[in-house]
């Protein structure tokens, strides 16, 4: 009989192993403490900015809308309070956006994953949604009896009526951002009563299903894996760093306070209770290091304190510390100044960028002119030559009157001597040096224009410039070339 030697036997284990974790729920606990009132504060700021500011009126005078923040993508404008951002004015926006990143770069180097822990959207509604969970299911421990209970008409109809709350709140979420794109009062009344663009609709819908589905079921999926972020913060935080900190060197050896009465070892401050993993919102356990799952909102903080007040040993096992200051308390020295943990090094440049950045905005902010021309040269024909030999050149041109009134302007040319200008309106024998012109409020008012050289101009192709010119403030000019008849070419 052939029997094979067992150790040589292969098993496939393949048909066991899976690609992804099956999720555990994470069923946060109730906590009162400063970290969670302060959490409290920035969702509530966080929710009333976001629901209201849409509906703050600003008078901007009888030809610009009336809302104090509006994306006006009908009319290629961005509105946000006395300032307004035209297309050509992009520059801004970006500028803003570079700010708000290096802003992020700047608050991770100094207090850690703040961001994350306290006003990440994520963050507010997964927050939110939590706190719902408390009112309909109860706390911890209800939330986990109803959830490895059987499906029964009770469960149904509360599980009903919880996910009903979630998708009022991911409604009215997704319907306060279509506001920021309209006047948001016309566009609600149009909203209920079906004369809305269907794209507002499209929409809200969108953002009702993701903020629903992301808060509401995948909640710290989407920090462990779905967002970059935490990856990229990562590379940001040292050793003087403010982080949410556990001290292994004070905590262990683990034990009760029963234990410790009679074990034949000095045993640590860390009792075991498992409040710090009962109260995070993304179930892990901070005893196990710095992790991507901790988004530093400080409520292990809040637990493990008031763990220890209870069995009246000092506060700060779990602190928000660096990693510096534990190894300095761990020694018997003192902590080191907030001042300097904060104003170090990597933190004073990346403020000095993001305030260099805001400084240049401002600066070229107030510089800019409310008045702005553009102009294109036709390419074909490059010129036209008149019978009585006065050379004529078309153009293209746009002024763009950036303020809420009507401005005259006066049109003119410089550099070229004996020109004159006239427009499809005007003969060509009606052309003269300047042009008095009336631009619309906040509006570009785009014509053609013929710039008319005299006989006997030399020939080439050479540079001049057209200006306009408000009497009551505001110039704008723009250079650009002018061909002769045997210029073409030169």
């Amino acid at each position: 009989m052939n029997v094979q030697d067992p150790r040589l036997v292969r098993v496939d284990h393949s048909k066991d192993l899976g690609l992804y974790a099956k999720r555990k729920g994470v069923f946060p606990k109730k906590v009162d403490g400063p970290f969670r009132r302060f959490k409290w504060t920035v969702m509530a700021l966080c929710l009333a900015v976001y629901w209201g500011t849409p509906w703050i009126r600003w008078d901007r005078g009888p030809y610009a809308p009336h809302q104090a923040v509006l994306i006006d993508m009908a009319n290629r404008r961005f509105y946000m309070f006395d300032i307004e951002i035209w297309p050509h004015e992009f520059y801004f926006v970006a500028g803003l956006l570079i700010m708000a990143g290096i802003g992020l770069f700047l608050v991770t180097s100094a207090v850690g994953r703040a961001w994350c822990g306290y006003a990440c959207p994520q963050t507010v509604w997964t927050d939110l949604y939590q706190h719902v969970d408390r009112i309909v299911d109860g706390d911890r421990n209800a939330q986990l009896r109803l959830q490895k209970a059987p499906w029964t008409a009770s469960k149904l109809a509360r599980r009903t009526f919880k996910w009903g709350i979630y998708l009022a709140i991911a409604f009215v979420t997704g319907g306060a951002w279509i506001f920021y794109f309209a006047d948001a009062p016309t566009l609600q009344h149009a909203f209920w009563t079906g004369q809305a663009d269907p794209v507002a609709y499209a929409t809200t819908g969108i953002l009702t299903f993701t903020t629903f589905w992301l808060g509401g079921f995948m909640r710290e999926q989407v920090c462990v894996y779905m967002c970059p972020w935490p990856r990229i913060q990562t590379a940001m935080l040292d050793e003087k760093s403010l982080i949410v900190t556990y001290k292994h060197w004070r905590g262990e050896p683990r034990g009760s306070v029963k234990s410790a009465a009679r074990s034949p070892v000095p045993l640590g401050d860390c009792i075991d209770c498992q409040q710090c993993e009962a109260v995070c919102p993304t179930g892990i356990d901070i005893r196990e290091g710095a992790q991507i799952g901790c988004i530093t909102c400080g409520l292990c903080i809040d637990a493990c304190d008031k763990a220890m007040r209870d069995i009246g040993r000092p506060r700060g096992l779990i602190d928000y510390c660096t990693l510096e200051d534990a190894t300095r308390e761990r020694n018997g020295q003192p902590d080191a100044p907030v001042l300097k943990t904060l104003f170090r090094p990597r933190t004073l440049v990346y403020f000095g960028i993001w305030a260099g950045i805001g400084l240049a905005l401002l600066f070229m902010l107030g510089q800019r002119s409310r008045l702005d021309l553009s102009v294109a040269k036709d390419r074909n024909p490059e010129y036209v030559q008149q019978s009585g030999g006065a050379i004529h050149n078309g153009f293209t041109v746009k002024l763009r009157n950036m303020e809420d009134r009507p401005r005259p302007v006066v049109l003119s040319i410089a550099g070229l001597p004996g020109g004159a200008i006239y427009t499809d309106d005007m003969a060509s024998n009606a052309a003269r040096p300047s042009l008095q012109l009336q631009v619309p409020a906040d509006e570009t008012r785009r014509l053609r224009v013929y710039v008319v050289a005299p006989r006997g101009t030399e020939p080439g192709q050479f540079l001049f410039q057209l200006k306009a010119i408000d009497a009551q403030g505001g110039h704008g000019q723009s250079q650009t070339t002018f061909t002769t008849a045997k210029g073409n070419g030169q």
